[in-house]
């Protein structure tokens, strides 16, 4: 019981220390730069604007992750009907096959975008 107790604030204590660094660091880091007569421009990235927007991104790995999962329980219920004494058949067969719906995805997602 009392180890719940320290865990999790120990756990939002330290995710709150990291956030706190991290902005206390660049806030003095930006502090010395205008105190030096920096330009303020360095403080704006230069990301560039994506090319396709994200729901299509989004949209094409969830339909090659969706046929994946499809043809892994097709071929796992075919691989089971060949009666293998492994009971493993049909979840392996899913999660292979969805991994490579999902790598089949980010090969279409980076031909897209580039």
């Amino acid at each position: 019981m009392g180890a719940e107790v320290i865990i999790v604030p120990a756990i939002f204590g330290g995710i709150f220390g990291i956030w706190y660094l991290f902005i206390s660091a660049r806030h003095s880091e930006r502090m010395a730069l205008i105190n030096k007569g920096a330009d303020a421009s360095i403080f704006f990235s230069k990301k560039k604007k994506r090319i396709t927007p994200l729901w299509k991104i989004l949209s094409i790995n969830l339909g090659c992750l969706s046929i994946g999962i499809g043809l892994g329980t097709l071929f796992g219920g075919l691989l089971d009907q060949l009666d293998f004494a492994n009971r493993a058949v049909i979840p392996s067969c899913i999660f292979l096959m969805a991994g490579a719906g999902l790598l089949g995805g980010f090969f279409l997602t980076k031909k897209m975008t580039s």
